[in-house]
C-alpha cells in the first residue's frame, strides 16, 4: 500500500514476492540494502498531506526495510499480531535475525514498536534487542508485560481464563454458554489483542540520514520479535528553567530509586506561594500517587529527558470513586469541589504501571476538571486513560502530545467539558477509543479534535462523538482500527445527551477503517452513525473527508435491531467527500431515516453502491431510509455507486456481499 524504492536487483525481487501476495521474505532475499521509505499510517505522506499531527518525527515501516526475517501480512481480522501492525503488516524476527533501517534525515532517538510473546500464564516476558550502528551497538530490554489482553470485556491479563460471561452471546459458537448443553469448549486463549508495546531510545550522538540501524533479535531473544516500524527524530537538548521552584531542592530523586510524591507537593506549594514555575529537571522520577494540581505550571526538559513514572498501588480500601488501585497521574480537583484552574502542564513523560482495565480505578496519566488550563509536550504510556476529565470545565487547550500504548482512551471529554480542544496530537495503541467526547448526563459542548493523528485502537474507534452541542472534529488522520468500532462514530449511545446544534466533520482521512462487528457479523463503515438510545437529528455535516482503502463500507448508517422502530437518523449531509476502494458498499443505511450526498467521489468499489436496508420494513413503498443529492460520481463495477435507479429509497438489502480487497489508495 506504500511505494517502495527498494534497490538491487534481490531486493527488487523482494517487491515482486511482496506485490504477489506472498507472505514472507526472509534470508538472501531480503539482505540487499533498501533505500528509506518513510510514510504516514504507512501510507505515502502525499495521500494524507495537510490531515494528522505535525511530528517531530519519521515513520519507517518495517516491511518496507532490508530483513532476514519475514514479513507477516497483510491481515485485517481482529486477534492477530498482523493485524495489529500499522499498515496491517509487519517483520517477525527468529533469534539471529536482524531488520535494517536508513535514516532518512539526520537522527539522535529512535522509537521502536515492537511486539514479543506472552508468558504461559501471563504477565509478560523480557527480551532482547540490539541496536546496531555505525560500529556502535546498544542493547535495549523488550517486555510483554504491558500487552496482551484476553477473553471478554473488561479483559483479563491470563490466557488460560475461562469466559468472563459465560451468560453472554459468543459469536464463535453461535450460542450463549450457560444455555447450551453440553457447554461448548472456547479455544484458548480467547480473544487475544493489545500485541504491541513500544520503547524510546537515545543514542548518544547524532546520526547522518544514510546511516544504518540493524535491529537484530540476539541469540538469547525470545522464539520470536515482531517489529512494525521505527521512528527516528532528532531531538534538541533539554529545556532548562533557572529560576523556578525545582523539585530537586525539595528532596525529588532523579534515580527514581525513592517516591518523590511529597517533594512535587512541596515544589507545587512553594511555587503557587513565590509565584514561579515548578521545575523538573532531566531524571526518572518515582511518583506512586496522583499529585493535585491547581493554579500551576510544571515544566519539565522535555518529554525525552523528564521522565515521571510510578508503580501501580492497591489501596487497603476502595477509595469514594470505586478506585481499588492508584498510581502516577496529575489531577485537578474534582468538578464537585470547584475544579482546579490555570494549570499548565508541559514537557515531561508520564509513564504508568497499568496492565490490567479496571473501569472504576482512576489510574489515568491526567484527571480531574482542568479550567483555562494547557497540556502540551507531554508523552503518556502504560496508564488506563491518557488524559480522563471529568467536568463541568472548560477551556482547556491540548497540544503537541504523543499517547501510546494505554489501556483504554487516550482522551476522554467526559461530562460537561466546554470550548475546550485536542490539537497537533499523537496517539498509537489505545485499548479503546482514541480521542472521545462523551456528554454522559450533561451535554458538551464548543469543543474540538483537530489535525490529530490516531493509529491502531486495538478496540472501538480512532475518534467518538457521543452526544453533545457544537462540536469539531477536523483534519485528523486516522488508521487501521481492529474491532468493534472504526475510524470516526457518532454514536447515541452510553447514556449521553442528545447531538444538537451543529457537529461538523471536516477534511478528515480515514484508512483502513471499517472493522467486522462481531455480533452483527457485519462490516462497519469508516465512519459510522448509530442511534441506540436517542435519535440522531441534530445538524451533522460531513465534508472534505477522505476514506481510503476501507475493509467494508465508507459510511454507515446504522439503529440497532431491537429499538429499529424507536430512533431512526436524519438530516445529515456529506459534501465533498472522497471514497478510494471498498471492499463493499459506498453507503449501508441500516436505519429509519435520510442522508443528503452531495459532490461524493468513489471509485473501486466492491459492491452495489448503496446497501439500503433502511428498518427493515421491506414495505412496497421502499426502504424507510432515503437517499438525495447531486454531483455523486463514480463507482465501481456494479456501475455508479449513486445510481438513479436505487434513489431515493430502493430497497437493495445485502449486508454480507462478497468482500473484494480494493486497490492501494493513489493520488486523486
Amino acid at each position: 500500500m506504500t511505494s517502495r524504492r527498494l534497490t538491487r536487483g534481490v531486493a527488487a525481487l523482494a517487491a515482486v514476492a511482496l506485490a504477489a501476495g506472498i507472505v514472507g521474505v526472509s534470508g538472501e532475499a531480503a539482505a540487499a540494502a533498501a533505500a528509506p521509505v518513510v510514510t504516514r499510517a504507512a501510507l505515502d505522506p502525499v495521500l494524507v498531506a495537510g490531515r494528522g499531527a505535525a511530528v517531530d518525527f519519521l515513520e519507517q515501516e518495517a516491511e518496507n526495510a532490508t530483513t532476514t526475517g519475514s514479513i507477516i501480512g497483510p491481515d485485517r481480522m481482529a486477534y492477530s499480531l498482523a493485524a495489529e501492525a500499522s499498515g496491517r503488516k509487519a517483520v517477525k524476527l527468529l533469534p539471529g535475525q536482524y531488520v535494517e533501517f536508513t535514516l532518512p534525515k539526520n537522527a539522535n532517538a529512535i522509537t521502536v514498536r515492537y511486539s514479543i510473546p506472552d508468558s504461559t500464564t501471563g504477565g509478560g516476558i523480557e527480551s532482547p534487542l540490539s541496536v546496531s550502528i555505525k560500529g556502535s551497538t546498544k542493547r535495549m530490554t523488550l517486555t510483554s508485560k504491558y500487552s496482551y489482553l484476553y477473553n471478554q470485556y473488561p479483559f483479563t491479563n491470563d490466557p488460560n481464563a475461562g469466559l468472563l460471561h459465560p451468560d453472554w452471546w459468543i459469536t464463535e459458537c453461535a450460542c450463549v454458554p450457560t444455555q447450551t448443553t453440553p457447554t461448548p469448549q472456547i479455544t484458548k486463549p480467547f480473544r487475544p489483542m493489545h500485541f504491541y508495546d513500544e520503547q524510546r531510545l537515545l543514542l548518544g550522538k547524532t546520526y547522518r540520514a544514510g546511516d544504518v540501524i540493524r535491529l537484530t533479535a540476539p541469540a538469547n531473544a525470545a522464539a520470536w520479535t515482531v517489529i512494525d516500524l521505527l521512528d527516528s527524530q532528532q531531538v534538541g537538548s533539554p529545556h532548562v528553567r533557572l529560576v523556578a521552584s525545582n523539585v530537586l531542592l525539595f528532596g525529588a530523586d532523579p534515580t527514581g530509586r525513592r517516591d518523590s510524591a511529597v517533594a512535587f507537593d512541596k515544589a507545587i506549594a512553594f511555587a503557587k506561594a513565590k509565584k514561579l514555575k515548578v521545575y523538573v529537571p532531566p531524571g526518572r522520577y518515582q511518583v506512586n500517587r496522583h499529585v493535585i494540581v491547581d493554579n500551576v505550571t510544571i515544566e519539565g526538559a522535555g518529554s525525552w529527558y523528564t521522565t515521571i513514572f510510578g508503580k501501580e498501588v492497591a489501596l487497603t480500601t476502595p477509595a469514594p470513586d470505586g478506585s481499588v488501585h492508584t498510581g502516577v497521574g496529575f489531577y485537578g480537583k474534582d468538578a464537585a469541589a470547584g475544579g482546579s484552574a490555570n494549570v499548565r502542564l508541559s514537557g515531561f513523560t508520564i509513564q504508568g504501571d497499568v496492565r490490567e482495565r479496571i473501569d472504576t480505578d482512576q489510574v489515568n496519566g491526567i484527571g480531574g476538571a482542568l479550567s483555562n488550563s494547557v497540556i502540551e509536550g507531554l508523552y503518556i504510556q502504560h496508564t488506563k486513560v491518557g488524559i480522563w476529565l471529568d467536568g463541568p470545565m472548560k477551556n482547556l487547550k491540548i497540544s503537541n502530545t504523543q499517547i501510546v500504548d494505554q489501556i483504554a482512551d487516550a482522551v476522554n471529554f467526559h461530562t460537561g467539558v466546554t470550548n475546550s480542544s485536542v490539537t497537533n496530537s499523537f496517539i498509537r495503541n489505545t485499548g479503546d477509543d482514541g480521542l472521545a467526547m462523551w456528554a454522559e448526563t450533561t451535554t458538551n459542548s464548543g469543543n474540538t479534535f483537530d489535525r490529530n493523528t490516531v493509529q491502531t485502537p486495538t478496540l472501538a474507534n480512532g475518534i467518538a462523538i457521543y452526544g453533545g452541542t457544537d462540536n469539531t472534529v477536523s483534519n485528523n488522520l486516522i488508521a487501521d482500527p481492529i474491532r468493534e468500532g472504526s475510524g470516526i462514530q457518532v454514536g447515541s449511545r452510553f447514556g449521553a445527551e442528545p447531538f444538537a446544534g451543529f457537529l461538523d466533520i471536516t477534511n478528515n482521512t480515514t484508512v483502513r477503517a471499517g472493522t467486522y462487528e462481531l455480533n452483527w457479523n457485519i462490516g462497519l463503515g469508516a465512519i459510522w452513525f448509530f442511534a441506540l438510545e436517542r435519535n440522531i437529528d441534530a445538524a451533522i455535516t460531513v465534508s472534505g473527508d477522505h476514506y481510503l482503502d476501507n475493509t467494508y463500507n465508507a459510511i454507515m448508517l446504522v439503529t440497532d435491531w431491537p429499538v429499529k422502530d424507536l430512533y431512526s437518523i436524519s438530516n445529515v449531509v456529506f459534501r465533498d467527500v472522497r471514497v478510494d476502494g471498498t471492499g463493499t458498499s459506498v453507503v449501508s443505511a441500516r436505519s429509519a431515516g435520510s442522508a443528503v450526498f452531495e459532490n461524493v467521489d468513489a471509485r473501486g468499489v466492491g459492491a452495489v453502491g448503496i446497501n439500503n436496508c433502511g428498518s427493515f420494513g421491506f414495505g412496497p413503498a421502499g426502504s424507510e431510509f432515503s437517499l438525495s443529492g447531486s454531483g455523486n460520481d463514480g463507482g465501481g463495477t456494479t456501475g455508479p455507486w449513486f445510481g438513479a435507479w436505487q434513489l431515493p429509497n430502493t430497497i437493495t438489502c445485502d449486508d454480507r456481499p462478497p468482500v473484494v480487497a480494493p486497490p492501494a489508495p493513489s493520488p486523486w
